[in-house]
Order: C-alpha cells, then sequence, then structure tokens
C-alpha cells in the first residue's frame, strides 16, 4: 500500500528557529539524533521508537519535527512512518545532524 507524505516545508523554507524549537525538547532531540546515527536514512514505524509517553504525545512530536521541516512523514492510513530529510537538513544547516550524532559532551561542566 502506497502511502502519502503529509506536508512539510520545502528545503528552502528551512527556518532555524523553528528547527531550533522542535530539536529544544528531549523526545525529539532524541529522535532526531537516531535518525542522524542511522546512514541507511531507512523509512522507519513511529512507534520503533522508544520513547516513554503516550502515542498521543508521540503524535504531537513527529508533527513538530515535519512541521519543522525535519522528518517526512508518510500516512499508510493505519499507521505513519518516519524519514530523515538529511540532504534538505546538511543543505540548509550544514553539520548540524552531526552536532545531534556527537551527543552529549564528556565533560560539560565549565572551567
Amino acid at each position: 500500500m502506497a502511502g502519502r507524505n503529509l506536508d512539510s516545508p520545502e528545503a528552502d523554507a528551512l527556518d532555524l528557529g523553528t528547527v531550533f524549537r522542535a530539536l529544544a525538547d528531549e523526545h525529539r532531540r532524541s529522535v532526531m539524533t537516531e535518525l542522524a546515527t542511522d546512514r541507511s536514512d531507512r523509512e522507519r514505524g513511529c512507534n520503533s521508537f522508544d520513547l516513554p509517553i503516550s502515542k498521543q504525545t508521540q503524535t504531537h512530536h513527529f508533527r513538530v519535527l515535519r512541521e519543522a521541516g525535519l522528518i517526512d512523514e508518510i500516512d499508510y492510513g493505519n499507521r505513519k512512518g518516519v524519514r530523515l530529510r538529511r540532504a534538505d537538513i546538511e543543505k540548509r544547516f550544514p553539520g548540524l545532524l552531526a552536532l545531534l550524532g556527537a551527543g552529549p559532551a564528556a565533560d560539560t561542566a565549565p572551567h
């Protein structure tokens, strides 16, 4: 069954402030980190992420990521898939995905 891509902004319309607001939440950031470190860029089911939140809250977080232009969300009727928009993100914000994939620094205490 073919899915339908839900609306998201064009690559040249991605806004840094909107992207940062989307990444400010730890759950959305963890989804993006998982996607950024998986270089296969395969489509994943929304329920394949180990998020300790309700399905309704997950739906909200994936919508925020889609509306920020970070993921494509594909609607299959009874389920949804997500795919990282790696090429668009790298074109508009070079290095952002590398920062997400790097994870937290080992020593973040001020000196």
